[in-house]
């Protein structure tokens, strides 16, 4: 069956048109909601980790302290740097998502700049100070 423009033109916009933009749709709020769940899961296993490494001192305190010493390596202050930066984001983000919730969800885009905005403050002030701690010893 041969088709013709008005055809063409009616499938092509059919086919071209995308979903108006919704929360988790590849736009601001899905990033937020990807972002959220990987600094969540970062943060369960620095949790997990640091129970057990606490929990060590009770075997054997000389291995307790030879983990503590290979936690004050400039590597690991590095890592630092890491787990406060998805601490602060996942804390941002989750009063943002309060928000959202009990607000109006038509602000999460400008609300998700927002959590960017505190973060990054927040970390322009933590991450020198931090640093110069880890490499002065």
């Amino acid at each position: 069956m041969p088709q013709t423009a008005g055809t063409l033109d009616s499938q092509q916009k059919t086919t071209s048109r995308r979903p108006a933009g919704t929360l988790y749709r590849g736009n601001t709020g899905m990033w937020s909601w990807v972002l959220h769940r990987i600094t969540g899961v970062a943060i369960f296993f620095f949790l997990l980790v640091h129970i057990l490494d606490t929990a060590l001192v009770r075997v054997s305190p000389e291995a307790y302290n030879a983990v503590i010493a290979q936690y004050q390596t400039p590597i690991m202050g590095l890592g630092e740097v890491a787990l406060v930066g998805a601490i602060v984001f996942h804390a941002f983000n989750g009063l943002r998502i309060i928000l959202i919730d009990f607000w109006n969800a038509k602000y999460q885009r400008v609300l998700f700049y927002v959590v960017i905005g505190l973060w990054v403050v927040t970390m322009l002030a933590f991450v020198p100070r931090h640093l110069i701690n880890v490499f002065s010893h």
